[in-house]
């Protein structure tokens, strides 16, 4: 199942699986592994990459998925949008972490907007935790309008509309 070089999954994959898809459901590609990660970051300068570092925790990441989805809604998004999934893309999180948010300490979720292999804007999970996605879509969208210039949504409207928010606890979900 495992490479015995990488690190397992935390939680049960099953139960996360709809974590997963909200954010696979607007666009975003998961970096499962370190070197799918080296090649996004390495091959898209001049690009902008919108970066969600997923999470189980319900206190926040139940706000930061419907808020990255809902500021792929606007009409200026950046030109890549990616995730990796703390506690689960374990190796492939902990290379972002060592290569392109290293300027950060480790926060899960958290988003940031990448280009040319640097940081622009930063997200952490503190400046998420107890705020609406609304609020942190607003955020989001000044930030797309003030440095991306791809033409959104990432999705047609009928489709954003069907999608279903995750709203498990962490604490409920069971470890792998």
């Amino acid at each position: 199942m495992f490479n015995i070089n990488q690190k397992p999954p935390i939680y049960d994959p099953e139960a996360v699986q709809p974590m997963r898809d909200e954010l696979t459901y607007v666009g975003f590609e998961e970096l499962l592994t370190p070197e799918k990660a080296k090649e996004v970051f390495s091959g898209n300068q001049d690009k902008t990459i919108f970066l969600v570092i997923n999470s189980v925790c319900g206190c926040a990441a139940g706000s930061a998925r419907p808020a990255a989805t809902l500021a792929l809604q606007h009409s200026v998004i950046p030109d890549k949008f990616v995730t990796a999934f703390a506690g689960q893309d374990r190796d492939a999180v902990d290379f972002i972490r060592e290569n392109i948010l290293d300027d950060y300490p480790p926060s899960s979720p958290s988003m940031a907007l990448i280009k040319n292999g640097k940081v622009i804007y930063f997200l952490p999970r503190h400046r998420i935790e107890g705020r609406y996605a609304e609020e942190i879509a607003e955020e989001l969208t000044k930030v797309f309008e003030q440095h991306c210039s791809n033409n959104g949504p990432s999705i047609p409207k009928e489709k954003y509309d069907k999608l279903v928010n995750a709203k498990s606890c962490g604490s409920k979900i069971p470890l792998a």
